[in-house]
């Protein structure tokens, strides 16, 4: 399991770019966090919901692919509760719901402190191709 926190954790991709730290990963779960800053928040002010979708995508990724085999997304959904605001710290838990052979559900809640952000939910197609290689 730690190579393959290490793996998300080296990686130099958007959600890095963006802020994201990846804080715990065991099999089919995943816990990730994104301080909002000026650079997360919409015209509105409140954390643009991109940044709030690439949170919960990235710890619903680390989850579906910490058993070792490339998960690809087919499919994912998102609804805002409440907004993030200057100064959060969000918080994305990653968790198994149920699998098949070839598909696996995901459900994943966006928090602040004990408030809920935002619910998420997907879908992934697991390979048999090793996320590691070598």
């Amino acid at each position: 399991m730690e190579k393959i926190k290490t793996f998300f954790q080296k990686a130099q991709d958007f959600s890095k770019n963006i802020g994201i730290e990846l804080i715990e990963v065991r099999g089919g779960y995943a816990k990730a966090k994104l301080k909002i800053t000026e650079f997360h928040l919409n015209q509105a002010g409140v954390a643009h919901g991109g940044s709030v979708f690439t949170l919960a995508d990235f710890a619903f990724a680390v989850a579906s692919n910490s058993f070792g085999k490339v998960s690809l997304a087919i499919n994912a959904s998102i609804s805002f509760i409440h907004a993030g605001k200057l100064g959060d710290e969000l918080v994305a838990e990653a968790k198994l719901v149920d699998e098949s052979n070839r598909l696996a559900t995901y459900e994943i809640v966006i928090k602040s402190g004990e408030k809920k952000i935002a619910f998420f939910t997907g879908t992934v197609y697991k390979t048999s191709k090793d996320v590691i290689s070598g």
